[in-house]
């Protein structure tokens, strides 16, 4: 019996993949169709892949063509694969044609024609442009613009800013630049907010009115009534509403998440995050006082991701000690947040006007992980344990600082109808509590 194996990430299965198939299987006696893993997707760069890997399994298995699926997780699998399986024919589409030569040592290798005309990516693109539009002072805005070019069906097609002479040149040759709201609404169907938190409500719900999807920069709101409002409205209009912070989506932390919930380190006792930077230069130069963030709002919302995403919203008590720099618009430039739960402890430290090991720190009853600084950009962590010999090190491809994930997700999520893979409601709530307790003076100790 002649053996012969294919790979693909047969994303939106189509006419090409099907004809491939059929040619392949024309080949032998018995055919494997290797489906690449989404992870495996990421570290080769197919980042705009739109179905997930049982989804794109199952489309495959549905074609009736393939003996066996087999998935393919990682960099040199098909060699294994082929003396695994005792394969005789390597085959795939002649767009490749040499780059697995070095399989010739392994069993034969046959480039099979492409069909014109037809491909996934195009496929992806006709299937949506969406025209999405940025709003705030921040330069990260341009990091955004840059990602999106990077994901198939986005078309930038505005930017509102409160300074939009001051916004970098990419920013300034879309086809709407506006410090005027209601006009840069009327050239997008979503909206990514990286304004001023306090500007947040007022904006995420003009554009859900409008009839736009959201994806806002965390905190969504800096009350939890506000942003209980905010997602009631996205799920009366059918509209998806994010909260935007771009580890969420890093697969590093993904998996991270992943592993603490089974097990590895054993039961949570303490999550301890740090975050901080003296720098101003993710603003525009001559940013106003109103618009400038405070350490809560620029580090706070995002270094209480890793605290609910582990351990919950549902802690017995809390304290929030601020250095206060600024009395009239609270502006803090250190607090701490200490939070206690029946069996854990949290402690999150932020900073605009000090500096520190930006880390994160997960302890456990078997052992802890660690994740260096800075550990928002996480593509890299240890999992220790009392026995060294045990310590593992986990590495992870990371594009765009996550951007790029986040974006995707987003789109995805608009695309679906699902927001299974955004940040959970539950987490956006919790945060905008913690905000508005700050604000109030809720559990705060001034020093």
């Amino acid at each position: 019996m002649v053996k012969v194996i294919t790979y693909g990430t047969f994303d939106l299965l189509h006419i090409g993949h099907i004809r491939l198939l059929e040619r392949a299987k024309t080949l032998g006696d018995y055919l494997i169709v290797g489906v690449t893993a989404d992870d495996f997707d990421k570290a080769r760069g197919k980042l705009n892949v739109q179905q997930n890997l049982m989804e794109r399994v199952e489309a495959v298995r549905a074609t009736g063509i393939a003996d066996e699926i087999i998935v393919e997780e990682y960099e040199g699998q098909k060699i294994e694969d082929i003396q695994k399986y005792d394969v005789d024919i390597f085959t795939v589409g002649s767009d490749w044609y040499g780059k697995f030569d070095y399989l010739k040592d392994y069993c034969q290798v046959i480039y099979l024609p492409r069909t014109e005309g037809i491909s996934s990516s195009a496929l992806r693109t006709e299937k949506r442009q969406l025209r999405f539009g940025l709003v705030g002072e921040s330069i990260i805005l341009e990091k955004f613009s840059v990602e999106c070019d990077y994901v198939n069906g986005v078309k930038l097609t505005a930017v509102c800013s409160a300074y939009p002479d001051e916004l970098p040149e990419r920013l300034k040759a879309l086809p709407c630049v506006t410090s005027d709201y209601d006009t840069f609404l009327d050239h997008v169907e979503a909206v990514y907010i990286m304004s001023t938190p306090k500007l947040h409500y007022a904006q995420v719900k003009k554009a859900l009115l409008s009839g736009k999807h959201v994806l806002c920069e965390t905190p969504e709101s800096l009350t939890r009534s506000q942003c209980e409002e905010l997602h009631c409205i996205a799920k009366e209009k059918g509209l998806i509403l994010a909260e935007g912070n771009k580890t969420a989506y890093a697969t590093a932390y993904i998996r991270l998440i992943l592993m603490i919930k089974a097990g590895k380190i054993g039961n949570v006792i303490s999550v301890d995050v740090t975050s901080t930077s003296l720098s101003e230069k993710y603003f525009v130069e001559n940013i106003d006082s109103f618009n400038r963030w405070n350490s809560i709002e620029a580090w706070g919302a995002k270094s209480l991701l890793p605290v609910f995403h582990i351990l919950g919203s549902g802690y017995t008590n809390k304290q929030i000690i601020s250095h206060i720099a600024d009395d009239e618009r609270m502006f803090d430039s250190f607090t701490k947040l200490d939070f206690v739960y029946p069996h854990a402890v949290a402690t999150v430290k932020v900073g605009k006007g000090v500096k520190s090991e930006n880390e994160l720190i997960i302890a456990g009853t078997k052992g802890y992980i660690y994740v260096p600084a800075p550990w928002w950009k996480t593509d890299y962590f240890e999992i220790r344990y009392e026995n060294m010999e045990n310590n593992k090190r986990y590495f992870y491809q990371l594009d765009g600082e996550g951007i790029r994930y986040e974006i995707i997700a987003f789109v995805n999520a608009i695309k679906n109808q699902n927001k299974v893979t955004l940040v959970d409601e539950s987490v956006s709530l919790a945060i905008a509590e913690v905000m508005e307790d700050y604000y109030n003076g809720k559990d705060v100790v001034r020093i």
